[in-house]
């Protein structure tokens, strides 16, 4: 099927006993069992079952399903938020002494996690230009362990060559992961192109709504685990195929950590994804037509969209996303002084640390989602002082843009 039909109708199939066409929410933290025995074999693996919603959950499996089925990967596993995916991923891949290599400029949070959190435990993270295979391929040593990028970094904008980079890790028995949280599979499947690994945090443009958090790791199928730098998950694969990295982190780092997602949330998140494919054409629609406005506005000094013909990620862009470019853009206006007056005189555009609403978001990074960071840190991440990063929404065009008017013209 379609991905547009898939948003609607994968993962889940009619309740045989009631005839319900929606997922139930089942808020239950276990399930009982009529005998020692039958719990016994679903324990040790040996029958298939819910034992606690820690582990697994029905809702969130059919979240799961849809999930692996819109990526076209080989199985998900569901987390409580976008950083928990990221995390459980990392932790599954690496033991102390252990190396990563990150982008630059990707999501503040996933910086601070590979830069200081992942660091207390002994693993090293080195960041490169998102847009250099070559700085890619240069940090590569022996102890390395998977390549980590996001499809667009935000909120540095750079869109990752990501054929080329798969070229790279392959060639060094090393997973690419990659955060599609800006594109979502309906922009692009990174399987496609290369990747192992597809990470989301589905709190944005996959839920859609703001009413949710959650993350999930889709396995692309693509990594052989029976060989490379993993013993433990190699020796799993044996038993589990296709399915051991993520059998590796539900059994051990998953279930240790308690990083599972609400049914409830499972179930906004499935409500989500049935309209994401008409969100993200009126996002991209939206965010192309906002790019070129603000481009022409004399009060902006610069705009940041993969969209526009002279930016530099223009062609890969093009080529990855199939002549679609997200909805996310940023632009400058020459201090950060402006750049908070325009947010304080927004009306319609909400002031937030969210993005991939249906509403249009604004936000200045420089002093919320980065103001831990250092000058030169921030330089680094492509955050300067006077960025505005907006989450276009699906609002009427001419309604988004009168808003942007007006609040420019106090600045």
């Amino acid at each position: 099927m379609n991905i547009e039909t898939l948003a609607l109708h994968a993962g889940y199939a009619p309740d045989p006993s009631t005839g319900a066409t929606v997922a139930p929410i089942h808020q239950t933290t276990a399930y009982a069992y009529a005998t020692a025995e039958e719990i016994a074999a679903v324990f040790a693996g040996r029958a298939p079952g819910f034992i606690y919603s820690r582990i697994a959950n029905p809702t969130a499996a059919a979240l799961e399903r849809r999930l692996a089925e819109l990526e076209a990967g080989v199985g998900c596993l569901s987390c409580a938020s976008g950083m928990a995916a990221i995390a459980t991923t990392a932790l599954g891949l690496t033991r102390t002494g252990d190396h990563v290599i990150a982008a630059r400029g990707i999501f503040g949070g996933t910086v601070s996690f590979f830069a200081k959190t992942l660091a207390r435990f002994g693993v090293r993270t080195t960041f490169v230009d998102a847009g250099s295979v070559d700085a890619f391929r240069a940090a590569i040593e022996p102890a390395t362990r998977f390549v980590f990028v996001e499809t667009i970094t935000n909120p540095r904008m750079e869109v990752p060559d990501l054929p080329a980079l798969a070229a790279v890790t392959r060639a060094a028995g090393i997973p690419l992961v990659v955060d599609s949280t800006v594109t979502t599979p309906m922009l692009l499947r990174p399987k496609e192109w290369g990747a192992d690994l597809v990470v989301h945090s589905l709190s944005k443009f996959i839920n859609g709504h703001g009413n949710a958090i959650g993350g999930a790791i889709v396995d692309t199928g693509n990594f052989d685990w029976r060989r490379g730098p993993f013993e433990d998950i190699g020796a799993l694969a044996r038993r589990a195929g296709k399915l051991a990295f993520l059998a590796h982190l539900r059994t051990l780092i998953y279930r240790d950590l308690g990083c599972c997602p609400s049914p409830l949330n499972s179930f906004l998140h499935l409500t989500g994804i049935e309209g994401l494919p008409l969100r993200m054409e009126a996002h991209c629609r939206n965010a192309q037509a906002l790019a070129e406005w603000l481009s022409a506005h004399p009060k902006v000094d610069w705009v940041n969209y993969p969209g526009l013909p002279d930016n530099p990620c223009h062609e890969v862009a093009g080529r990855l996303f199939g002549g679609r470019y997200g909805g996310l853009l940023t632009f400058g206006l020459g201090s950060a002084a402006a750049a908070a007056r325009f947010v304080d005189a927004t009306r319609l555009a909400r002031n937030l640390a969210n993005l991939g609403d249906s509403r249009t978001l604004v936000i200045h990074p420089a002093s919320t989602i980065f103001q831990e960071f250092s000058p030169d840190e921030r330089a680094a991440a492509g955050v300067p002082d006077d960025l505005v990063r907006v989450s276009v929404g699906v609002e009427n065009i001419e309604d988004i843009v009168h808003d942007f008017e007006t609040a420019l013209a106090g600045v």
